[in-house]
């Protein structure tokens, strides 16, 4: 049996209940007319997805950040960061954080209101989804969140709010780099607490973000990858692919960076050949973004060795690799400026918020979940939950107005009814968090910043393989509240066949 056929089923149902408790109205609740059209199984996880309108016709010069998007990571890296992050922070504390657990993958893309200790999800317009707070390893439950927040689940603005993605008491964890982080904050906050032990979230707080900047700074993590490339970097040769598909059509690229170079030369030799440097027309590394789009250090180069050279920098010239620098001397130098540049980067606000922002960049975001989004979407339970939702709420709002005690019977049945549908659609993408683009029916906080931050989204750089370098990037015309939906409004991109698809599945 079809989920649709299903639906179409539990609304009869709901119908007959209705019918059978004397619900006014019920005679108009055709199952056919409520159902929506679908929910869409077929999405392709290797779709870019656009906010804004692009065509690549107009993208001249193409620009690449290099951790989690030029190089892909495994997982297994996530793993040593944490544990040697956990090591840094048990000999820090003499040894009572011993029993810290092991490494555990947690979804990314949430917020830690330090002050609390908390670990949560919230949406666009700052409220908190409940059932998804955690101190430490356990759910809070949501009477004590609404005490927290003095009788709201809403987060204030001055708390949550500041450009780089960090306000005053919360703490945005944007990114796949901050995966480690969030599972070392989880679980030596739950240790504090099972052991019955006294301590300040603050303090906790600074000390594992201390112990997860001394894993970069003492250089562990490039130690890592260098020493075992091919444990760490994934499918190196789709990055190959596109840098060279990019060039081949008269491309310009670019590479900003604040990674190292020795770093960076070692994994690229990896992924794209020893004549890497090739492909590129400008190289920027330890840029220090996102300092590096408003401070004024100026460039300087690095001779074949790696050393640092003292002459003034005039012209950035292809087959030299520069360091540090700033955003203005780089347009002034190249003169690269408007939407005939696309820069890609994993990062919200350290790679992109500035350039779209403040400079008029193209920008495209790498969002790894979306591969693990999109298998869930597609499976027949999602469709099956989200369409029955869907058309619950339907009758929800249509039949609100009736008082009659068995009309209240029926709409309070309902109602519980589409919170178990929520709760059950939430947990086929995470029991814990659910899904990192929304929280019931609202887009996330982290959704909310993507649309503002990025023209186009995507799994990782080799989605650009599946079109032609003439494409143009259509956004959904989602209708807004007061208009009226059109049918054709509602047209899945995702699942469109796409021009180069047989290229790509050839790479993979």
């Amino acid at each position: 049996m079809s989920w649709v056929h299903t639906s179409k089923i539990q609304v009869a149902k709901s119908t007959k209940l209705a019918t059978s408790c004397n619900l006014e109205g019920a005679e108009y609740l055709d199952p056919f007319y409520l159902i929506p059209p679908g929910v869409c199984n077929l999405l392709n996880s290797s779709t870019i997805y656009a906010n804004n309108e692009v065509s690549l016709s107009e993208v001249d010069i193409y620009g690449f950040d290099y951790d989690y998007t030029l190089a892909l990571y495994s997982n297994a890296l996530d793993a040593m960061i944490y544990t040697t992050a956990r090591d840094f922070l048990i000999e820090h504390f003499k040894n009572s954080l011993s029993t810290l657990s092991s490494w555990h993958k947690p979804p990314s893309n949430f917020v830690f209101p330090y002050i609390h200790g908390l670990l949560m999800k919230i949406d666009a317009f700052h409220y908190i989804q409940l059932g998804t707070v955690y101190r430490g390893l356990n759910a809070v439950p949501d009477e004590e969140v609404l005490k927290l927040y003095e009788g709201t689940h809403h987060v204030p603005l001055n708390q949550v709010s500041g450009f780089y993605g960090k306000g005053p008491n919360v703490k945005q964890f944007m990114d796949v780099f901050s995966l480690p982080e969030m599972t070392l904050l989880a679980v030596a906050n739950d240790y504090f607490i099972s052991n019955d032990i006294e301590y300040e979230p603050v303090h906790l707080y600074r000390d594992v973000s201390e112990a997860i900047g001394m894993v970069h700074i003492k250089g562990y993590m490039y130690k890592w990858i260098m020493e075992d490339l091919e444990k760490y970097i994934l499918r190196g040769e789709e990055t190959y692919a596109v840098l060279h598909r990019l060039v081949s059509h008269g491309k310009k690229l670019f590479l900003i960076t604040n990674s190292p170079f020795s770093f960076v030369d070692k994994g690229m030799r990896y992924m794209v050949g020893k004549d890497w440097r090739d492909f590129f027309d400008v190289v920027i590394v330890q840029a220090d973004k996102p300092h590096f789009f408003n401070d004024a250090k100026p460039f300087r180069r690095l001779d074949s060795q790696g050393d640092l050279q003292w002459d003034k920098i005039n012209n950035l010239e292809k087959g030299q690799v520069y360091k540090q620098g700033n955003l203005f001397d780089f347009l002034r130098l190249t003169g690269w400026r408007g939407s005939k540049v696309l820069y890609f980067g994993d990062h919200l606000y350290s790679d992109l918020a500035d350039l779209m922002l403040r400079h008029g960049w193209r920008t495209g975001a790498i969002v790894p979940e979306l591969e693990l989004e999109t298998k869930v979407v597609n499976t027949e339970q999602y469709a099956q939950s989200l369409t029955w939702l869907q058309a619950l709420t339907g009758l929800l709002e249509r039949m609100q107005m009736y008082r009659d005690p068995g009309s209240r019977e029926v709409l309070q049945e309902w109602l519980k009814e589409r919170e178990e549908l929520r709760a059950r659609t939430k947990n086929l993408f995470n029991p814990q968090f659910g899904s990192i683009f929304r929280t019931c029916h609202n887009p996330t906080y982290f959704s909310r910043r993507l649309c503002r931050f990025s023209d186009l989204y995507m799994a990782s750089i080799s989605c650009l393989l599946n079109y032609d370098l003439s494409y143009t990037f259509y956004p959904r015309r989602t209708p807004l509240q007061h208009e009226a939906p059109l049918w054709m409004d509602q047209l899945c991109t995702g699942c469109m066949k796409t021009p180069f698809l047989e290229e790509m599945a050839h790479i993979r």
